[in-house]
């Protein structure tokens, strides 16, 4: 048990792909994540299309979290940051598989929050997020 509960009120709108709240129970130790983009070991974007940059961020961001001792399980809250929020929501299906695969079904708070463009000029997203180990 890691002390994470996901909340989603009944008077609320049902979520899709993310938690309206979620609780953490003291104690535990906060992982902050720093924003992760598809940049692979050499530094360079990789992937086509906002799915394939997608995949690698978050797969960059659960290496990142598991090398502070945080599983996906663990994830509290995620801002992702993309350059075309309607190509986002456009693939929303596919983004939910990919999430299902490398996470499972769990959520945390999130948003999706656009941005005229990311530090590196080729990529088409980027996660951040906070763990909470216990």
């Amino acid at each position: 048990m890691t002390g994470v509960e996901r909340v989603n009120p009944a008077g609320l709108a049902p979520p899709t792909g993310f938690s309206h709240a979620v609780r953490v129970d003291a104690p535990g130790t906060l992982v902050f994540l720093a924003g992760q983009t598809a940049l692979d070991a050499a530094g360079r974007i990789v992937g086509e299309g906002i799915v394939a940059q997608f995949e690698r961020a978050l797969g960059n961001l659960l290496a990142a979290a598991a090398a502070a001792g945080a599983g996906p399980g663990d994830l509290a809250k995620l801002t992702v940051f993309a350059v075309d929020v309607a190509d986002y929501r456009r693939h929303a299906k596919e983004l939910g598989r990919v999430w299902k695969r490398l996470v499972g079904g769990d959520f945390p708070a999130m948003a999706v929050i656009g941005a005229t463009r990311l530090w590196d000029e080729a990529a088409l997203v980027e996660i951040e997020g906070i763990a909470v180990v216990r």
